[in-house]
């Protein structure tokens, strides 16, 4: 009778869980250690989220951004599963999805990243369009399309957040609608990315300024419907008429993860040891956006794509030690800077000791992101299209 080889089952294909299974895959396993290694996502695609913005503007296309799992796996040794989880039974270790037969797992990882709030405010669910997803990015492109198409003078964004997501849109969508746009972010706080270095802050507020966008601080949302939103500055309400509103604030643990038995903090995040186990759970890893994690340091990490993309090395790591009895390994992070697009060919980065912005840090941080893409045969792929990209423009103008 041969032994079952060991099954993990890693939940959510983002920069967590898919940059997870491949360092797993990569692990120098034994013969009798090789374990089964099964991704689960409910989409058929990785999204390479930081160049999303880049869809609105053409500058870069669906397949460079969010190639499928299965070419992304073809060459390995991990099996995608495309499938919607249901429940997790942490006591009988299975997790159940809506439309497919049930999965045992010896080891779990939770890398099912988080999802956008609409429930904060009246008419945010049902008009406000999110901006996480290729979904997302499509219900833009079809409302962007139709209101360019129309007869309309202005067309009207209202983008609530001033974060990097909300700035990156303002800036892209501006270029985008040119002339014809109108478009404000809505931030209730005093101030435009107030986590980020000031260096990316003063670029930004040149970018934005340059690119008429109107900032209102200190403002909050009362309500949206199909063709306005209200506004709140100061006990001052007014209600603007608007043609898209986008929204991109907050982030929310999706509803299978706030309900296990497990130990949460009071924003529902899973509360992880530095090795990246859920506490009391050894056999259960948790990373990214749904996870509350303090490194070796003490220090606690930020929820952003960076983090997750440097977890999954610990996180394989630690499942491969826990397996072949070495020792674990607890997570360091390393804060590798910050880079935003600012428009087409205009970005800013500062960390590691360097600032860039304009064309320069354009450059850098699409080749920063092209070195993290999840395979090298995608990385080749992408690289090559963007070498010759400007050569077929530059003929197609001939």
């Amino acid at each position: 009778m041969t032994q079952q080889s060991t099954r993990i089952c890693i939940l959510g294909g983002g920069f967590g869980g898919l940059y997870t299974a491949l360092r797993l895959d990569q692990l120098p396993w034994t013969q009798q250690h090789k374990p089964e290694i099964v991704l689960v996502d409910q989409r058929d695609r990785f999204l390479f989220s930081p160049l999303l913005y880049e869809l609105l503007t053409g500058e870069l296309e669906t397949w460079e951004i969010a190639p499928p799992f299965t070419e992304l796996l073809a060459n390995t040794g991990i099996r995608f599963q495309q499938a919607a989880v249901d429940a997790i039974d942490v006591e009988a270790k299975t997790v159940q999805f809506k439309d497919a037969a049930p999965l045992n797992y010896d080891y779990l990882v939770l890398a099912m990243g988080g999802e956008t709030p609409l429930d904060q405010v009246p008419g945010a669910a049902e008009y406000a369009i999110p901006f996480r997803t290729i979904t997302d990015a499509y219900q833009l492109e079809e409302r962007l399309r139709a209101l360019e198409q129309s007869n309309q003078d202005k067309i009207r964004v209202a983008i609530v957040g001033a974060g990097y997501s909300g700035v990156e849109l303002a800036c892209k969508l501006a270029e985008r609608l040119g002339d014809r746009g109108r478009l404000r972010i809505i931030e209730l706080t005093d101030q435009i990315l107030r986590n980020s270095p000031e260096f990316n802050r003063e670029t930004a507020t040149k970018a934005l300024r340059e690119r008429d966008v109107w900032l209102d601080l200190e403002t909050k949302v009362e309500s949206i419907t199909a063709d306005s939103i209200t506004l709140e500055y100061k006990g001052k309400v007014d209600t603007i008429p608007v043609d898209i509103v986008l929204w991109t604030v907050g982030t929310k643990v999706v509803d299978v993860i706030r309900h296990l038995p497990i130990k949460h903090n009071s924003r529902d995040q899973v509360v992880v040891t530095p090795t990246l186990q859920v506490i009391d759970r050894p056999e259960i890893f948790a990373l990214g956006d749904l996870a509350e994690c303090q490194d070796a340091d003490g220090q606690k990490v930020p929820g952003t794509a960076q983090v997750a993309f440097q977890q999954a090395e610990y996180a394989g790591w630690n499942i491969w030690a826990t397996i072949s009895d070495r020792p674990l390994l607890p997570f360091r992070y390393t804060p590798l800077g910050e880079m935003m697009t600012l428009g087409t060919s205009n970005a800013t980065l500062a960390g590691l000791g360097v600032k860039l912005e304009g064309p320069a840090a354009y450059i850098a941080r699409r080749l920063l992101y092209l070195y993290r893409m999840p395979t090298l045969d995608h990385q080749i792929k992408v690289g090559l299209n963007w070498i010759v990209q400007p050569i077929r423009d530059l003929l197609a103008h001939h």
